[in-house]
Formats: structure tokens, sequence, C-alpha cells
């Protein structure tokens, strides 16, 4: 095999990455990932040597390459593969193909993705949760995670190693030189870490509040939790954890989000004299005007708010396409325990605000006012009602939050 610049990275005495970084990749499912991403595989070496997910298929060469830095990839005996989305089962038919293992293992859900996805057959495994199994001497212990994010996911632990491979779980889109969590600086991780749960695992947040209580009860209590996307956490794998559990209950506060469009800046207008009113009576405020704004800042910004307003001017008798398009993602998402209100102007059609606030309601958001519709350029007494509507929605966050 060719060589190449790609080395495989020690985590512990026997577990090494051997994944990939995309440094190039802007946009996952919809979620803006402006520092790109990796895709984390891991290898076991022991007496029968483990591959632990692989990689999206176009880096293919470059997992290949950090195995082969420390073993011949032939000699692989067992692949377990966590998640079977193809960022990390991409290469899993290519791999099988090279190094012929003795055994390939998945959930039972996964064994079916997998079949669905690359027609395997019957040659994989499947694990039942909670189980555990010996592959040479090597003890791994396995804990079904359904809907963290799809059906077939699980976790792979090892306990003699106490690393836990958490496939998306706990992970971030990030691209870095850097392979572990003290080396890059706290505020970024929590950042990224923020924005990748509320995109993807905020819908799942019940789950994932029992989460902890699974993992204990499956004996898993690690000191290192290796994701299959962003740095590893062997120092932190304690503040990842707290940190899940917070948004899971997602623990509101009197901040108030403002997301909203505008076409000749009449509903901007309105937008920052709701701001206002809101700053005065004490709330802190996040303006999205999403023109420049993307829609995955708006769930990544709701995880501590506690307030969800949304403006948009009505353009054919609907919603301006950017508010449509980020209430449709934010359905999907399912924030809870947030109240709110619309607000928009119009020409001669003035359809947004009410068909804003249905969607409000579609989302369980509390409506605290049928909403403020300014036709075209809103004057002086608008602006004022703006105003008052944005000291309304502090004065009930204070009596919620205070």
């Amino acid at each position: 095999m060719e060589k190449k610049p790609f080395r495989a990275v020690r985590v512990s005495d026997r577990v090494y990455w051997v994944g990939a970084i995309d440094w190039a990749v802007r946009d996952f499912h919809g979620y803006v990932t402006g520092r790109g991403t990796s895709y984390n595989a891991y290898l076991i070496l022991a007496d029968k040597n483990i591959l632990i997910d692989t990689v999206k298929a176009p880096f293919r060469d470059e997992m290949l390459a950090r195995i082969a830095s420390v073993i011949d990839p032939a000699r692989i005996d067992s692949i377990i593969s966590n998640h079977s989305e193809m960022d990390h089962s991409g290469c899993l038919p290519e791999m099988m193909r090279i190094t012929k293992p003795q055994k390939v293992f998945a959930s039972a859900m996964g064994v079916k993705a997998l079949d669905a996805h690359f027609r395997i057959g019957p040659q994989i495994q499947a694990v039942r949760d909670g189980e555990r199994v010996r592959v040479g001497n090597v003890n791994l212990a396995f804990c079904e995670t359904r809907m963290l994010h799809w059906p077939d996911s699980m976790v792979t632990y090892l306990p003699d190693d106490r690393i836990l491979i958490s496939q998306d779980a706990f992970g971030m889109h990030l691209a870095t030189s850097e392979r572990f969590d003290d080396e890059l600086p706290a505020d970024l991780l929590r950042e990224e870490a923020a924005k990748y749960y509320a995109n993807i695992l905020m819908p799942f947040a019940s789950l994932i509040a029992r989460l902890p209580e699974k993992l204990k009860a499956n004996g898993v209590d690690p000191t290192i939790i290796a994701p299959d996307h962003g740095p590893i956490w062997r120092r932190g794998a304690e503040t990842i954890l707290t940190l899940y559990s917070a948004w899971a209950v997602r623990k509101a506060s009197r901040k108030a989000v403002l997301a909203y469009d505008t076409m000749w800046g009449s509903t901007q207008l309105m937008a920052r004299a709701i701001a206002e009113g809101l700053t005065a009576g004490g709330s802190s405020v996040k303006l999205l005007p999403l023109g420049s704004a993307h829609r995955s800042d708006v769930p990544t910004e709701l995880l501590d708010a506690g307030a969800l307003l949304v403006g948009s001017p009505t353009i054919n008798g609907q919603v301006f396409p950017t508010v449509a398009d980020v209430m449709c993602y934010l359905k999907g998402l399912k924030p809870t325990n947030l109240i709110g209100a619309a607000f928009g102007s119009y020409g001669w059609s003035g359809a947004s605000v009410t068909q804003l606030t249905e969607m409000l309601r579609a989302m369980n958001v509390e409506i605290v006012s049928e909403g403020i519709s300014v036709n075209y350029v809103p004057g002086p007494e608008d602006l004022a009602r703006c105003v008052s509507l944005g000291s309304s929605v502090a004065g009930k966050l204070n009596a919620l939050y205070s």
C-alpha cells in the first residue's frame, strides 16, 4: 500500500484513533458546520484486533493509512458498527472485503439498517442491549441507545480501559488537528457541543435525560468518552455528561430569541422595538436576522431561552421563505418550555402573523399575544406596541424564571 502522511493517534495503551478529518464540509443535513467535522473510527490492538466504526466513503484511504501506520489492515479480526449512518458506515463493505473479519457486530436494528444500505446479508452478528462479549483478550459491553439519534444506535464500552465509544452522542462537528478536549479552548468545545446537541439530539431529550441512569445500570463508568465526531473527551468526560443532563431538561431562562426576516426593513424595525422592550424588562435578547443568521443558529440559541418571538413580512399570502424554513426545522427539533408570539408587516394581505402564530401553537409554544401585524411601515404607535409586547414577554419571563 502506498504510504500516506496519515498517522493513528494513541488514545490509551491499546486504543487508537484512526478516523478522518473533513476540513471542507459546511452543511450537514441542513445544519451549518462552519468549522468542518471529523469522522472518528477507533482501533483496538490486542490478540484479536478490533475496528469500531468506519468513515464516510470518500475518506476511506485516510482511514486505511492511519490503520496501516500501526498494523496491516488485513490483520483486523472484528468490526463493530455502532451506527449505520453512512458517515460512519460508508467504508464498512470495503473494510469487510479487505479484512475478511471473523465477526462483525451491530445492534439488531443496526443489522437491518446495514443490510438495507449495503445488502450485506447475514454476515453481521446482532448483539443485545446490555450484552457483554469477549473478543480475544478484550472485554466489550454493548448498550443500545435507540433514537440517539437513529433506531440502530448503540455504544460500545471497554470496561478494562474505561473508554466509552459513544457514536454520535457527546460529539460535535469540529475539524481540528488536535484530537483531545484538553488541547482545545473550553468555550469552543461548549459552543460546538451545544450546537450539535441542539440541531441533532434535541428531539430526543426525554431519552437523553434517562441515558446516564441506563449507562450506570449497564456498568458504564468512563474516564474517556470517544465520540464519532469531534475531539475525544479524555479530561472532560464528566463535563460533557453534565452538559447533556442540563440540556435534556432544557432549563429555560429570561432569555428571548427573536428570529425574523425582512423585505424593506419594516419587520426589522419591529424586531428592534420588541428587543428594546425585552431589554428594558430585564430579559437578555438574541436577535437572529435570517438574512444573515443560519437556521441552525436558532435552536442553538433556544437551548437556554424561555421565549421565542418570530417575525415575517407577508409574501404572496404566505410567511417569508426563510422564516417558514426555520419554523419547519424547529418543529422537528421539538424545543420545550417556551412562551412566544409572532409579529410582522404586510402590504395588502396580512397573513404571516396568523400563520406564524399557528406554527408556534403546533410546536406547543405558549402563545402570550395574538401578535402584532403592521401595514407597510410601522409608525410611532406601532413601534410603541412592539415595545409593549417586549415588555409583556419580559414580565412573563421574570415571573417564570426570577
